[in-house]
């Protein structure tokens, strides 16, 4: 267990892990996303769902409600967010401040909008940021395909703000496995 630690799952919700629309390997994602929040929660640490009012055909719909193989359990918090960055008009980062999380474990969809958008504010928020590499994936766009995308979040994140100007490396992304990341 790392002190100060919490586990965020991104818009894990129906209308992205079923049906036609959902994302590149669904299956995977949850199976991963279960893990996490399951070893998440063996070790104490926080499970955070953030739940995007886009998702569905509308609050409340069966669509926007969060997927029931990682359903949240007593204890986790679950925040409604209305833009891809999790933290913005929401009280992430309030929640996080107030039990003294600084470094987060980020696994959920998409990877290319709402991960990398959440993933980049958190260290501008100061916190330190592991992103689970297989428990994040996203469908295909008019650019390149889901796994080009996936892959490419990946190879863009890992390292991210160490090395390369941004925030002097104070606070870091890492990617890695789900089964690799410690909570």
């Amino acid at each position: 267990m790392i002190p100060g630690t919490a586990l965020l799952l991104i818009d894990t919700q129906v209308g992205l892990l079923s049906g036609a629309e959902s994302v590149y390997e669904a299956e995977r994602i949850l199976a991963c996303s279960a893990m996490l929040a399951e070893r998440a929660r063996a070790h104490g640490t926080p499970v955070i769902y953030v739940q995007d009012n886009d998702v569905g055909e509308d609050v409340g719909s069966p669509g926007w409600q969060i997927h029931p193989a990682i359903a949240p359990a007593p204890g986790d918090l679950v925040l409604r967010k209305a833009w891809a960055d999790s933290f913005y008009e929401t009280e992430l980062h309030a929640e996080l401040s107030a039990r003294g999380i600084k470094r987060l474990v980020i696994a959920g969809l998409k990877s290319d909008v709402c991960v990398l958008m959440t993933c980049m504010r958190a260290i501008t928020l100061g916190y330190d940021v592991a992103l689970a590499a297989d428990a994040h994936s996203t469908t295909d766009n008019h650019i390149i395909s889901a796994p080009q995308a996936s892959a490419y979040m990946n190879e863009l994140l890992d390292g991210f703000g160490f090395n390369d100007g941004f925030g002097s490396g104070r606070h870091t992304i890492t990617v890695a496995p789900a089964a690799a990341i410690e909570l």
